[in-house]
């Protein structure tokens, strides 16, 4: 009788392993707060697949993308479905890693017009390869502490005038609350060399891969305004994503940081939640309409489970219901054109005062000029940022340190 009955658990056991064994694992590679947003997107997409498991591994922003680069060149140890960020696409979609998401049995491109224009061109490689779907995109902003202005009697018209007036009322900040105006003078060349870019070049490359940074005066205008910033006292120092730029803009030592529209929900979730009211958005200066970052999904080749990612990646990007959650929860601004309107857009932002910001966000990113990515700008921008911190540091004169930058990324492009 006892060995009946062990028999019968024996049984019931082996019968509930079985479903378990039989399980399909999806990996899914992010970095915050993508890797949230996924995990949320999750329970409405296992409705269509119960016997799913979809496991999101999550890595701070530069490890997700180290890891990412080693696994495509080791083509070994690769997600199911790959997120990258705007900045890594060039490198990645050239990698030869990717799927064409523009071929059978995808066909990505046949909703190519769903999409922001921009953002959709960002994911291409060629003429023919769509390598990756955005799924938020980062309209440029400028984020100001309300209540410094106040105090400092400056008026946010004079921070989205002109670059000089920028540089003027961040004076007056200074001398009258000790502020400084940016947490970096690189953060104003930052911007400044996104301004008046042509359809199909690139921030560092022209149409043919070729560097323009000692030729393009957007760069030579970026070094001296950075320059002026910085002999003026008005910058922390500190660089974006360190320890001490968190703490900068949480203490209020800082009163304009310009960045993508993620930024606000940034501010509100992690990095300054106890300043809700005092903060708000403007344009960036000069009218300039940029992109800043996004986030795009892909597919390795060496996916195994390469029907279920697809039909998952259109779930995160074409659903507008999922797309519209991503920003009311995450701040994450919808690449899907049919996601970016709705009352939510006229509705009053609370942490920002009450101001209705996603409305200017969607103007900008309906301005927005479509460029190219390249795959050395990653390597293109730690070059200038080098040169640039020579010129701040050391005294270097700026043509040299362009031309010095401009040599070594066209002696990089013709590796």
């Amino acid at each position: 009788m006892k060995k009946h009955i062990a028999s019968v658990w024996i049984g019931l056991l082996l019968c509930a392993v079985k479903p378990a064994l039989a399980q399909t694992v999806l990996t899914v590679s992010a970095y915050p707060a993508v890797d949230e947003i996924i995990k949320n997107a999750l329970p409405e997409w296992q409705k269509k697949h119960p016997n799913v498991q979809v496991k999101v591994v999550g890595r701070e922003y530069a490890d997700h993308h180290t890891a990412m680069t080693t696994a495509l060149a080791a083509s070994s140890g690769l997600p199911d479905v790959m997120t990258i960020e705007y900045g890594y696409l060039g490198r990645f979609s050239q990698s030869g890693g990717l799927e064409n998401l523009a071929a059978e049995p995808y066909r990505a491109d046949l909703n190519a017009d769903k999409f922001v224009a921009f953002a959709w061109q960002q994911g291409q490689f060629g003429s023919q390869e769509q390598t990756a779907v955005p799924t938020d995109i980062g309209p440029g902003a400028m984020f100001y502490r309300q209540d410094i202005l106040q105090k400092s009697q400056v008026e946010p018209k004079q921070l989205s005038g002109r670059w000089e007036d920028l540089i003027a009322a961040g004076q007056q900040i200074k001398a009258r609350t000790g502020v400084y105006l940016v947490a970096h003078a690189r953060d104003i060349k930052d911007i400044v060399i996104r301004s008046g870019l042509t359809a199909g070049e690139g921030i560092y490359y022209n149409q043919q891969g070729q560097s323009v940074v000692g030729t393009s005066p957007r760069f030579k205008r970026a070094f001296e305004l950075a320059k002026q910033v910085r002999q003026g006292g008005l910058d922390a120092k500190v660089n974006a994503w360190s320890n001490e730029w968190g703490e900068s803009l949480k203490r209020g030592n800082v009163a304009v940081q310009m960045m993508g529209a993620w930024l606000g929900g940034h501010l509100q979730n992690w990095l300054a939640p106890e300043s809700a009211g005092k903060w708000r958005s403007t344009r960036l200066p000069e009218g300039l309409a940029t992109s800043w970052g996004g986030t795009f999904y892909a597919i390795p080749k060496k996916a195994g489970n390469k029907a279920l990612a697809w039909d998952l990646v259109q779930h995160l990007t074409l659903n507008k219901t999922q797309q519209q959650l991503a920003l009311q929860k995450f701040n994450a601004f919808p690449a899907l054109k049919e996601a970016q309107s709705g009352a939510y857009f006229d509705q009053a932002v609370e942490y920002l005062g009450g101001q209705k910001a996603r409305a200017e966000w969607r103007e900008t990113a309906q301005k927005i000029t479509p460029t190219k990515v390249f795959r050395n700008d990653p390597i293109a921008e730690e070059i200038v940022n080098a040169e640039l911190d020579l010129v701040l540091t050391k005294g270097k004169a700026i043509d040299q340190a362009l031309a010095d930058a401009h040599r070594l990324i066209q002696r990089r492009a013709q590796r």
